[in-house]
């Protein structure tokens, strides 16, 4: 069976937001197996699991991406929309829209030490909207 809804997550200025606990809020109880898929509907914000305890992992992302793919760089053409778009869109290819979780036993099935991230690579980048759809 297929179960699928969408939502909205507040907005959040540009950083690395865990969101395990919004995601969570807005499904239904979980089945005893299956499988989560999170996909989000946009091409400046991205989705990805990693560490939740320490918040120095998210001052870390934030350096090591605008290290990767800087602001302001000559080379870019799509610039209409301000500095901080066209590598917002290159930081989302990099980290993807989409994030897979086993669930096992009603809960997701991830290690002690991760969570959801929503990658908020604009600096104002408003409401995501996110598609979560549930096999089970």
């Amino acid at each position: 069976m297929i179960k699928q809804l969408e939502f909205s997550l507040p907005p959040y200025k540009r950083g690395y937001h865990l969101v395990t606990h919004l995601i969570l809020n807005e499904l239904d109880d979980l089945p005893d197996f299956g499988m989560l898929y999170l996909f989000i509907k946009h091409t400046s914000a991205g989705l990805t699991i990693n560490e939740n305890a320490d918040p120095s992992v998210r001052v870390d992302f934030e350096t090591i991406f605008n290290k990767l793919v800087p602001e302001g760089d000559p080379d870019y053409i799509h610039t209409i929309e301000g500095n901080d778009d066209m590598p917002a869109h290159i930081k989302t290819s990099l980290v993807g829209n989409t994030i897979a979780i086993p669930i096992t036993n009603g809960r997701l099935n991830m290690g002690t030490w991760q969570g959801i991230y929503l990658c908020e690579f604009r600096n104002y980048g408003g409401n995501r909207k996110i598609v979560a759809t549930i096999l089970f």
